[in-house]
């Protein structure tokens, strides 16, 4: 039985599968089983793990079903006293899993290990670390208001502990990942590894507007469900919360680009709501760089469609 079950859930992921799963076969620690869900691909992603040389890895496949319930498939698959979850477009650092195994096993008490976070461009050619946090134990307060696992492949996670919360929930189709977190660190305590280990792959290109008001719907659905049964003591934080996520909606309509008005539109109203949903966020770093970039993006748009006025007139 391997100590540990790393789970791929591959939809699609012809481009950076191999480099993904390289990335785990190079770990120091090297007792685990490798599951790769093919989630419905029609590219060549089953044609290139099939050729994969590695007793360790186990390949399943189904009909497409979506991130969260390829997660699942894998956990009912998972043999392991310990779980891993890797996206098929990010990537670890050689260390992660030995040195999150070790922070769970010098502390019984936790269920759940993360690191930090590296975000990487689509092309994997340069990163940027990500902030330095130092969350241990009951974590849920600061996961309430801030994901700061980053993404769906940090943690390792008990066996435990994962029985004891379930599957993902396969309602959402954004932010089931911070729902699972929030879901675990109701009752189980966290440990970091004070060390940069994920490689977090971000499209160089901005969501679209459609996958904005997605990604803030489902966070809204996560909030209103987690505050539902969280502690009275931490139902002052709900504000924050909801703060954080529109924070995070003008991020991405600002993402956009220059010539779409409609987009700095939409991050204004945003950044407004964040506001007046918890004010002390102006004294924040971010919230602070979110209202210059978006003087900056007001001018530059406004400049746009002043140009293109123009030469639409020189035309006439």
């Amino acid at each position: 039985m391997p100590t540990i079950s790393v789970i791929i859930p591959a939809y699609n992921a012809e481009r950076t599968i191999l480099e993904t799963i390289s990335s785990v076969q190079q770990q120091t620690f090297s007792d685990f089983e490798l599951i790769i869900i093919n989630d419905g691909s029609i590219d060549r992603t089953l044609e290139l793990i099939q050729n994969i040389q590695d007793e360790r890895l186990k390949i399943f496949s189904y009909e497409n079903g979506g991130l969260p319930v390829a997660r699942n498939r894998g956990i009912y698959r998972a043999i392991g006293e310990f779980i891993a979850f890797l996206d098929a477009d990010d990537l670890w650092t050689p260390d992660k899993l030995e040195l999150q195994l070790a922070a769970l096993q010098q502390n019984p008490e936790a269920g759940v290990a993360y690191s930090w976070t590296y975000f990487m461009d689509e092309q994997g050619k340069s990163s940027i670390p990500g902030v330095s946090l130092f969350f241990e134990g009951n974590v849920q307060a600061n996961l309430l208001v801030n994901n700061f696992l980053a993404s769906g492949s940090n943690p390792l996670i008990r066996k435990q502990a994962i029985k004891s919360v379930g599957e993902f929930d396969s309602k959402y189709t954004a932010c089931e990942d911070w729902d699972y977190w929030l879901r675990l660190s109701a009752t189980w305590n966290f440990v970091v590894v004070p060390k940069h280990q994920i490689f977090y792959r971000q499209s160089l290109t901005s969501m679209s507007s459609s996958k904005v008001k997605n990604m803030e719907d489902n966070g809204l659905l996560v909030i209103e469900k987690t505050f539902q049964s969280v502690k009275p003591e931490l139902q002052y934080l709900k504000n924050q919360s909801l703060a954080w996520i529109y924070q995070y909606s003008t991020q991405q309509y600002l993402k956009q680009n220059v010539n779409n008005i409609d987009a700095v539109r939409h991050a204004r109203e945003k950044l407004w709501q964040a506001i007046r949903l918890h004010p002390p966020i102006l004294l924040t770093n971010y919230a602070q760089n979110l209202i210059i970039w978006l003087i900056k993006k007001w001018i530059l748009t406004k400049i746009y469609i002043l140009r293109e006025k123009n030469n639409l007139l020189m035309i006439k």
